[in-house]
């Protein structure tokens, strides 16, 4: 009867611990805050390594980070196009072009932001960059998607799919979902 007792209190000390453990584990998400990166460390992208900083901070192309002391734990490069790319290189093409158009117009690059790129080095990174960086296109008065150009894996599906993502296409190299707005 003793012992019955003693496993039982050990079983709820578990069931405390575990869940302040699952607190803490994500505790760093309240304190973290999206910025918009200059460069970042591309070696690191598990998605697009060979793209360079250069690509992906020319033609109006942005790169945000989740930063949580003085460290970045999730990375988002977007460019902004007017046209759903199938292939990088047709990202390229899509986000010169509506970057030109913008310059003769009001300055606002394209209508679709396409996120090309998403990796987290902690736990809850990825969701949460993806939560923020869609919670910024929706604010804004010219952007009206947010859509992917993602590699043909089940992970990428998965992530997407279980963020609220839509799938809208599969192509030769990439997929492409979309978070609406």
């Amino acid at each position: 009867m003793i012992r019955k007792k003693r496993i039982k209190a050990r079983i709820r000390k578990g069931k405390k611990d575990l869940n302040r453990n699952i607190q803490n584990l994500f505790e760093w998400i309240k304190g973290a805050q999206i910025i918009e990166l200059k460069q970042c460390e591309t070696e690191k992208d598990p998605v697009r390594p060979e793209l360079n900083n250069e690509f992906r901070t020319s033609f109006g192309r942005k790169i945000y980070g989740v930063k949580f002391k003085d460290e970045i734990h999730a990375v988002m490069c977007v460019a902004f196009t007017n046209t759903i790319p199938k292939t990088v290189h047709e990202l390229d093409i899509y986000s010169r072009d509506a970057f030109l158009q913008s310059a003769t117009r009001d300055q606002n690059v394209g209508k679709i932001a396409i996120a090309y790129t998403v990796w987290s080095n902690k736990k809850g990174g990825g969701k949460l960059i993806v939560k923020e960086v869609f919670k910024m296109i929706k604010k804004s008065n010219h952007l009206t998607r947010l859509v992917t150009l993602s590699p043909l894996t089940e992970m990428a599906r998965n992530f997407h799919l279980h963020n609220g993502a839509e799938e809208i296409k599969v192509n030769e190299e990439t997929q492409n979902f979309e978070y609406k707005l």
